[in-house]
């Protein structure tokens, strides 16, 4: 439904309209019972119980009233005063068959047709021109197929026309014939082509409802001939190019609507300049330039959408007084400046959303004014200070404050802000004891405060906030929460997501974790605990990169020691050093020789293998803790013997490391020819210093790294199934590979480049995102691998770089620039999505994209192809949640892949984007077609 973003949307107030016209037009032209019936009247009666036999059986003992020649006292019937047929009044009446039975004909005098709300199915047939006097036509949300008939445009009559929510296809025919047409409502449907009906003969018309079909081309400047028009809606659709001049004629505009398009240019300055419109929504196309003017002093404005396009101008100065508004997004533009408006004009603001954009300074204290304010987002900007005492005025619902720099802890009463629902701090510096304010917070469900300078422990506190159903600790090195996991956190019975990685959490996990039984994911990676975990479902399914990395867990799941066979090793070891001790000591004698012997032999050896490595001149530097050495890594390759090697990249070798303590490791070996010393020197430095500063769950892990004249080589972890490309190329392994696993990996990928691209200072490009540097573990979780080629993006510096990267995964742009930004990444992350979701690499099928793109026209892979046959076929076709995620992804990758760089969406966008629940489908997913999933390939976030 296109208009659902309004809390009175299009549908509510057209069909307000209709219903309105309807009223009257049944009002007008009632009967008066008992005319005398006139042959007519047979004739109208033979024709709607002819049409009644063609119903299902639930549809005629619904119209059991229709007995009879005279049917003016029929239900749903009404007749003009010469006992003629006026009015045929059927909304909502549970019908269901066709209309192809109906003999309009057999109506001369009707009026009003309107069959509403039922369950017709079959084409609108063309006899329908026939009624020559007919003045209402409604027949919306049916289930009706076929093309609109052209023999409508013979209705001269006809003042309202309403075919919404139907399966109507094809082009509107031209509608210039009728001249009193106020009301044109044809939302929801597949009706395609450009908009080329409207003419100049239209000037009664007041309603146009197009939104959520398939029309394409440009909107036409016949349109601001309609100067009598107050709601336009063109919203989703496929239109694209310039808003024509002419627009700004509608100065009777309430309503306007062209959200879900490829609108470019400027919007229209004068959108407002009649000082009528109330609902103004343009989000989500290509739109540039400032916010128009007209809209400064726009006092009749109610909600305003404009997010998701590339608007720029100082924010402080495109708005002025809106004593009405109550909703304005704006997120996800290019939008400066300082948020220095007058909030006390903003008295009926609910919602203000702003995220995304370039805002800097402080949150002003001002915001306090808005004393209506229930939901603020002011996420991923520039801005820097404290939360402002005064928004304690305030009585928010939802608060986003996420990725900006600022700091302290809540200013004001907790009491103030207990009705919050939605909190998000992440990526900020705030400190830990906001931890402990929350906890007052008893309506919160969604708590997020990952990647903050926090220090401390998780406070007792937090077990009060009994409406939590998700939680985000996660914290980053070189910060963390330490100590034990507070217990009360086992009485957050609603609690259904939690994440505690990445901190120094310690101790064993508490046992009023078994009472969270609604828990269905949870994350306790990279901490220091120990002991059983607890025997709930989500951590007995839980994969094994969302437990790793612990002091001892033990338990049923994938990846940990049964906890008796640990207890077991303990006692072992326990006992093992006196047993040992005697044992060594009774055959000491005996085993001497031998001993000296094989000492003598070993040294030997090793000093012919390490001659030439002196530790003198080792530079090495490992990871706090680590327990690495480099003759060890030497030894356990038998100097990087061939036999280990599991991959080979242009900068150097792949090698499978055992060490003796068991433990397996991946190391890369540079070239050390001179025609690429000095290169892979570069490289290596590159990749040392962005490497060991970066801890994320899906970037490859470097635990150290050696330099020396003979080998210079980079230690990271292990990642069990290797490449991306080794497993899509394996049968039996993408076949295990199912839906769900592909979109976790997917959003693995995502989540690394996001943290890469916004959470580094600075911000680091990789250059060479493909299916070879993109590792999977035995969970087939993601791990983003290979910075070698990656460039940290300094503010002052340039981006002109020889070319790096894949072919087949880099971006169009660098066919001829060599400019590299992080767009470039996003276009790499799009090939590599339709990659996993395809089976295969989709070089045919980008070809085809971007032809298309390039002349305007239909893909030709998209006209008339499922979706569902060009994903991969050795996976059964996806169904259910899972079905809706799959085609949430094509769309996002689609995204990715526009040819202009300015379109794409961030990894921040995309990273988002896949954390969201998914929106249900418009329809079935076999169903579905690559052209439904190219229209909406601009829909982000």
């Amino acid at each position: 439904m296109a208009s659902h973003i309004f809390l009175f949307s299009t549908p509510f107030l057209v069909f307000s309209l209709l219903a309105y016209a309807s009223f009257f037009a049944s009002f007008a032209y009632s009967a008066s019972t008992g005319a005398a019936e006139v042959a007519n009247g047979r004739k109208e009666a033979e024709a709607l119980l002819e049409w009644k036999v063609t119903l299902d059986n639930q549809s005629q003992s619904l119209l059991s009233s229709w007995a009879g020649d005279s049917p003016c006292n029929w239900f749903g019937i009404s007749c003009d005063k010469s006992g003629s047929v006026s009015n045929i009044s059927l909304s909502n009446s549970s019908l269901r068959g066709t209309l192809n039975s109906l003999r309009f004909s057999s109506f001369p005098n009707l009026i009003e047709l309107t069959l509403s709300y039922n369950s017709l199915y079959g084409s609108v047939p063309s006899h329908i021109g026939n009624l020559s006097n007919l003045s209402f036509l409604d027949l919306s949300f049916n289930n009706l197929s076929g093309n609109i008939p052209p023999e409508i445009g013979n209705l001269k009559s006809l003042t309202i026309l309403g075919l919404s929510c139907n399966k109507l296809t094809g082009t509107i025919p031209t509608l210039e014939n009728l001249k009193s047409l106020s009301m044109l409502v044809l939302w929801n449907n597949s009706l395609s082509g450009p908009i080329i009906f409207i003419g100049n003969l239209m000037k009664t018309l007041t309603v146009l409802d197009l939104s959520s079909n398939k029309l394409t081309g440009t909107i036409p400047p016949s349109l601001g001939n309609l100067k009598s028009l107050s709601l336009l809606d063109l919203a989703d659709n496929n239109l694209f190019g310039l808003i024509p001049p002419e627009m700004n004629n509608l100065t009777h505009l309430y309503m306007f609507l062209i959200y879900y398009n490829r609108l470019s240019g400027n919007l229209p300055q004068d959108v407002c300049l009649g000082g009528l419109l109330q609902y103004f929504a343009a989000m989500d196309n290509y739109f540039t330039g400032p916010i128009p003017k007209s809209l400064r002093n726009c006092s009749s404005l109610l909600r305003l959408r404009l997010e998701r396009n590339q608007l720029s101008g100082n924010i402080s100065e495109a708005f002025g007084t809106h004593p009405h508004l109550n909703y304005m997004g704006l997120s996800d533009n290019e939008l400066h400046g300082e948020l220095s408006l007058k909030w006390e004009q903003f008295n009926k603001l609910t919602t203000f959303r702003i995220s995304g954009n370039k805002i800097s300074g402080e949150i002003p204290a001002a915001l306090g004014k808005a004393t209506h304010l229930q939901a603020l987002d002011l996420s991923s900007n520039q801005l820097v200070g404290r939360i402002p005492k005064e928004l304690g005025n305030l009585k928010l619902i939802e608060l986003e404050l996420n990725d900006n720099k600022l700091s302290g802890d809540i200013p004001f009463d907790v009491a103030a802000i207990s009705d919050l629902e939605r909190l998000g701090l992440a990526a900020n510096n705030f400190s830990a004891t906001i931890l402990k304010q929350l906890g007052n917070c008893s309506k919160l469900i969604f708590l997020n405060i990952n990647k903050n300078r926090m220090t401390g422990t998780i406070p007792a506190e937090m077990g009060s906030l009994q409406s939590l159903e998700s939680l985000d600790l996660s914290l980053e090195f070189p910060h963390g929460l330490m100590g034990d996991i507070a217990p009360e956190l086992g009485q957050l019975q609603r609690l259904e997501v939690v994440n505690l990685s990445y901190n120094m959490l310690s101790g064993l996990i508490p046992t009023s974790f078994s009472r969270l039984q609604g828990l269905t994911k949870v994350d306790v990676s990279y901490n220091k605990l120990e002991g059983p975990i607890p025997d709930i479902k989500a951590f007995r399914e839980a994969p094994f990169e969302a437990i790793r990395n612990n002091t001892n867990l033990c338990g049923n799941a994938t990846g940990l020691e049964a906890c008796s066979a640990l207890i077991k090793n303990k006692v072992v070891h326990k006992k093992g050093p006196k047993v040992v001790f005697m044992a060594v000591f009774s055959l000491l004698g005996s085993l001497l020789g031998l001993i000296v012997g094989f000492l003598i032999f070993f040294q030997s050896r090793r000093k012919k293998r390490l001659v030439e490595t002196p530790q003198r001149d080792v530079t090495a530097r490992w990871c706090p803790g680590g327990d690495l050495r480099y003759e060890d890594i030497v030894e356990a390759t038998e100097e990087f013997d061939s036999k280990y090697c599991i991959g080979t990249g242009g900068y150097g070798v792949v090698y499978k490391v055992v060490l003796p303590s068991e433990q397996v490791l991946a190391v890369k070996k540079f070239h050390q020819t001179p025609e690429v010393e000095m290169s892979s020197l570069k490289a290596f430095r590159s990749e040392i210093d962005v490497l060991m500063g970066i801890r994320h769950r899906n970037i490859v892990k470097l635990y150290g790294f050696c330099s020396y004249a003979k080998h210079s080589f980079l230690v990271y972890e292990f990642v069990e199934r290797g490449s991306l490309r080794k497993v899509l190329n394996d049968e039996e392994q993408a076949g295990k590979m199912d839906w769900d696993k592909r979109m976790n990996l997917i959003k693995g990928v995502a989540n690394a480049l996001s943290y890469m691209h916004h959470d580094c200072s600075p911000s680091i490009i990789h250059r060479d995102i493909s299916n070879n540097n993109v590792l999977l573990d035995s969970e087939y979780k993601a791990h983003v691998s290979d910075f070698g080629t990656a460039r940290l993006l300094m503010p002052d510096s340039s981006n002109w770089t020889s070319f790096a990267g894949t072919f087949g995964y880099t971006a169009p742009e660098l066919a001829y620039t060599m400019k590299v930004d992080e767009k470039c990444d996003v276009y790499s992350f799009g090939v590599l999505t339709l990659e996993v979701m395809m089976g295969k690499h989709p070089s045919d099928f980008i070809s085809s994209l971007m032809f298309s793109a390039s002349t305007s026209s239909s893909s030709p892979i998209g006209h008339n192809t499922l979706l569902k046959d060009v994903l991969d076929q050795r996976l059964p076709p996806p169904e259910n949640e899972p079905a809706d995620g799959v085609a949430h992804v094509a769309k996002l990758a689609f995204a990715c892949l526009q040819t202009d760089p300015h379109y794409r969406p961030t990894m921040r966008q995309v990273s988002t984007e896949l954390t969201t629940r998914w929106p249900p489908l418009p329809k079935l997913f076999s169903t579905m077609e690559l052209e439904d999933i190219l229209v909406h390939r601009n829909v982000i976030g």
